[in-house]
């Protein structure tokens, strides 16, 4: 059936995204470690890194980046753009070798070229974009019990990490602060989706604004940004960022994929074959993400050679020992 040109838009601008994206990983990292010479560390609950402009010139790339993401959820599905996510994981673990000296190793790479193909598979089989002629039809969509049961328990998990885990574990368990935005995520991008949806048809014509759903999905993703952009930071600032990145695309993605076919039904045009092949797809990013995560450390890596000649110990040294 090809790929349809909401579709191609909808890829154009989630690659962008994904470019954008990336490369803020690293500017904002860079702002943190100044951050944290100067003051109280960003994972330690300081927020020094307000004042520091490279921090500033990294939100901005990443707001870029951002709006090119929420356009993207405009005229794609979420199946389709979130998965495309992992070119950022591209971009910043390149990135972190060469201007951070976070060294990427070979099966590093490997991970990068698995997270293509899956991309490039998911691309080729995913649904088309399910046509809504006003935001009263999200709202429908978010309103059944499926996705209500959905929000509830991510509210509620997500207020147990900040108040019990966030100060016991967090400074040692990354998936707590990415638990929080990723959870958090999921829904931000329903919300940014119906919103996106409501100013694309304002913009053809038909003013979404006059009703009070749209107010509310805008005021949900709002919210939720600033939630995510204050946990995201102290996983940067505790964490190697070639490990944030991945375990955030998996974590979120999965979410985010899940929580879309609760409120979106993407799968119902689908047959058995399309939603295997995009699993697939899924699953090849998951394994690249993965072998990221797992050879983060092997190119900083040092061999430790042998000594060539060992001196034998004094009689005097042998006795103290004793």
């Amino acid at each position: 059936m090809g790929i349809s040109s909401d579709n191609v838009h909808g890829l154009v601008l989630a690659v962008s995204s994904s470019i954008f994206i990336g490369c803020s990983f690293i500017i904002k990292k860079k702002g943190l470690k100044k951050a944290g010479d100067t003051g109280t560390r960003a994972g330690s609950g300081g927020y020094s890194y307000l004042y520091q402009p490279l921090w500033w010139a990294g939100m901005v790339t990443m707001i870029v980046g951002e709006i090119a993401n929420f356009a993207a959820y405009a005229y794609a599905p979420a199946i389709l753009v979130t998965p495309l996510g992992a070119l950022s994981i591209i971009f910043s673990a390149v990135l972190a070798h060469f201007i951070l000296e976070e060294k990427l190793h070979i099966f590093g790479m490997l991970g990068c070229v698995l997270c293509v193909v899956g991309s490039v598979t998911i691309v080729l089989h995913a649904p088309q974009e399910r046509i809504i002629h006003s935001v009263k039809e999200v709202w429908y969509l978010a309103t059944e019990p499926g996705f209500i049961v959905y929000t509830c328990i991510v509210v509620v998990v997500v207020a147990v990490l900040i108040f019990r885990y966030v100060p016991r574990y967090g400074q040692t368990h990354l998936v707590v602060y990415i638990g929080i935005c990723s959870l958090t995520g999921s829904l931000t991008v329903m919300s940014v989706k119906a919103v996106g949806i409501a100013l694309k048809l304002t913009f053809s014509g038909m003013n979404q604004f006059i009703f009070f759903q749209t107010w509310f999905f805008t005021i949900v993703v709002i919210a939720f940004c600033l939630l995510q952009i204050n946990y995201l930071n102290m996983a940067l600032d505790t964490f190697n960022t070639a490990v944030v990145s991945p375990v955030y695309y998996v974590m979120f993605t999965s979410l985010t994929i899940f929580a879309s076919m609760i409120m979106f039904k993407d799968w119902d045009s689908q047959d058995a074959s399309q939603i295997a092949t995009e699993l697939c797809g899924f699953v090849t990013i998951l394994s690249g993400t993965f072998l990221l995560h797992k050879t983060k450390d092997m190119g900083n890596s040092t061999p430790v050679q042998p000594p060539v000649f060992t001196s034998p110990s004094h009689p005097s040294s042998n006795s103290n020992s004793r």
